[in-house]
């Protein structure tokens, strides 16, 4: 089928929840969809959009992709390669594909590789986007299919579905997404006779990765000696690398030696922008992140299962927080919290059970430790010594007697500022403090 053209902009695809939690990637899809458009050209960057972590029924990154092609005006750029093709991006497009004709090309697609046993796909094709705040609302909360639905039909938007279809609401999330931050991901992917075999990546190049090319960000957890850009399912993906600028992407995915590359892709991102965070609010809701500031309440307490759990005030009442075990040694830092410090946390609420899940946290400020010890002696300045269980202390020496212990201000294991877990506990959207322009706090 050759594809028609008329006055105009781009034309939007967009698509989501067409993989399970073992298999498949959403952003495959999109590789496929380029290759099965070879007469288009895409305009700008493919997008990769994460969405609202906290929804119950995601599969794993709860990640929605829209690409935008058209008949492309002006230089090329380089920001892919499938097989033996390269893929390049267009500024601006001169003319509009038929959005029909698209539909058409894209449906077999979308057949092709969704996991409809463990999926709802969805896919959108429009003319231009659907309002902003739609993304807005679904990248922090739990939105209604109907509500998406409303959005594409404001935008004369073709739709196709499989299933219930409720890929259609993060497809449209992803099509109505105006960046306010922004990061790029370079994803690289295997051969498909490798699927789900041992990847075969250097720790050694990934662990130069920081220091070689300072823009990229969360690529190896240092702690355990794991290179978190490659992922541990059965999934397309080999490995991608995140960062804040697209040239040191294409040299940081030259330097790394790998199994061989099938094919890549560049795409613009909201991952590591804390977009899904809600920082004014009236109530705190379950299955939506928040950024609370209060004061610590208890002393933190180790779990079953080695969580670590702390009660902590905020304006909506008592709140409590944790820090799951994968998190590592970040729990360690949270059991150094006392009644009384003053924090920032951000991340999850978890409905069963409530508690937020954390992402990192600000110590604002610390209650003084208090530390109980034996008193001096007033007539010799002997220590003096307990005289047993609930009898008070004793001078050995003199035989002066005292009722209380000395209390006096200790040295605390945390200081003033911001920490977070180790890479590989770090979420999708969580900005790291690097991109803060931080560092985490050293604990002495």
């Amino acid at each position: 089928m050759s594809i028609s053209y008329s006055p105009g902009d781009a034309l939007i695809i967009a698509a989501d929840d067409t993989d399970s939690s073992t298999w498949m990637c959403t952003t495959f899809l999109a590789t496929e969809l380029v290759r099965a458009l070879p007469d288009l050209d895409v305009i700008g960057l493919p997008r990769l959009v994460r969405l609202n972590p906290a929804v119950p029924w995601k599969t794993r990154g709860n990640g929605a992709i829209c690409i935008r092609v058209g008949k492309g005006a002006g230089l090329p750029r380089l920001i892919g390669r499938i097989g033996e093709r390269d893929v390049v991006s267009y500024a601006r497009s001169a003319e509009e594909p038929d959005a029909d004709e698209v539909l058409e090309r894209c449906r077999p697609v979308l057949e092709r590789w969704s996991q409809i046993e463990d999926s709802d796909p969805g896919l959108v094709v429009c003319p231009r986007p659907p309002r902003p705040d739609l993304y807005l609302r679904a990248v922090s909360e739990i939105i209604a299919k109907e509500d998406a639905v409303a959005a594409l039909r404001e935008v004369d938007a073709r739709t196709y579905e499989l299933n219930s279809g409720r890929g259609l609401i993060g497809a449209a999330a992803a099509a109505s997404w105006v960046p306010r931050d922004r990061t790029y991901e370079v994803l690289t992917y295997r051969r498909q006779d490798l699927w789900g075999s041992p990847r075969e990546v250097s720790s050694k190049d990934v662990s130069l990765l920081d220091e070689r090319f300072p823009s990229t960000f969360n690529n190896y957890d240092a702690l355990t000696g794991r290179p978190a850009i490659v992922p541990h399912t059965t999934c397309p993906i080999l490995y991608g690398i995140r960062g804040d600028s697209p040239m040191d992407l294409y040299e940081a995915h030259r330097s790394i030696h790998s199994e061989p590359v099938d094919r890549w892709l560049l795409f613009i991102s909201n991952q590591g922008t804390d977009d899904h965070i809600l920082r004014e609010w009236t109530d705190l809701v379950p299955n939506r992140s928040y950024e609370v500031e209060g004061e610590v309440l208890s002393p933190p307490r180790t779990v079953p299962g080695g969580h670590v759990i702390f009660a902590l005030s905020s304006r909506a009442g008592p709140l409590e927080c944790a820090a799951y075990e994968p998190s590592k040694g970040f729990r360690d830092l949270v059991r150094a919290l006392v009644p009384g410090d003053t924090v920032k946390v951000v991340g999850e609420l978890r409905e069963q059970p409530r508690t937020l899940n954390l992402e990192k946290f600000q110590v604002i400020s610390l209650a003084p430790a208090m530390v109980r010890s034996n008193p001096p002696c007033p007539r010799c300045g002997k220590n003096m010594k307990s005289a047993g269980r609930g009898q008070g202390y004793r001078c050995r020496r003199c035989g002066t007697a005292a009722d209380r212990p000395r209390i006096s201000a200790g040295q605390r294991a945390l200081m003033p500022g911001w920490y977070e877990p180790p890479v590989c506990s770090r979420r999708h959207l969580s900005k790291p403090l690097k991109r803060m322009g931080l560092t985490s706090t050293i604990v002495v």
